[in-house]
């Protein structure tokens, strides 16, 4: 009783951490926002008895994730964005798609729900196994996703410079 109050409580700070984060205007409060629904997700995990993927994701998503973030944020200085009117169109078939489809998975997830319990060790993902095929057979991929990632940061950070300092730039040189 106790795991499903918990449960309850932790998913309902995951929506309320995903309202706000779709709410602010300021995209550090977003940011701020995006830790807070990877916590109660990692807590989730936890009391799905996940331990792994809990740790997974408050160090590598909460953690190296969020402060890279933080500093592509702080990187392009971004301040407050400026709010549009929005468009007639997307509200009409934003909102009712959004209930069709809360609707559906809602009832997929009650109707195909396992609420037999299962033994801990019956899961499959062992974290030898995971770090097996993270770190032998898909090494390649994990690297290049890293470069890839960098190389964005990069374009971003080209993007992000003013005119006036690539052309201080070109007279320095």
């Amino acid at each position: 009783m106790l795991h499903l109050v918990l449960f309850t409580v932790f998913g309902l700070i995951c929506v309320a951490g995903a309202i706000n984060l779709l709410v602010q205007t300021h995209p550090i409060n977003s940011a701020l926002s995006l830790v807070v629904v990877m916590g109660s997700l990692a807590v989730e995990y936890l009391l799905l008895g996940a331990e792994f993927v809990a740790a997974v994701q408050v160090i590598v998503y909460a953690g190296a994730i969020m402060v890279l973030f933080v500093f592509v944020i702080m990187l392009l200085n971004a301040g407050a964005e400026e709010r549009s009117k929005g468009s007639i169109v997307a509200l009409m078939l934003g909102v009712p798609g959004m209930l069709v489809g809360s609707i559906l998975t809602a009832w997929v997830l009650v109707k195909h729900s396992g609420t037999q319990p299962v033994a801990l060790g019956a899961l499959p993902g062992h974290p030898k196994d995971i770090a097996q095929l993270l770190f032998h057979d898909f090494l390649l991929p994990f690297e290049v996703t890293s470069i890839l990632v960098l190389i964005a940061i990069m374009g971003a950070v080209v993007l992000a410079s003013r005119p006036e300092s690539i052309e201080k730039t070109k007279k320095e040189n």
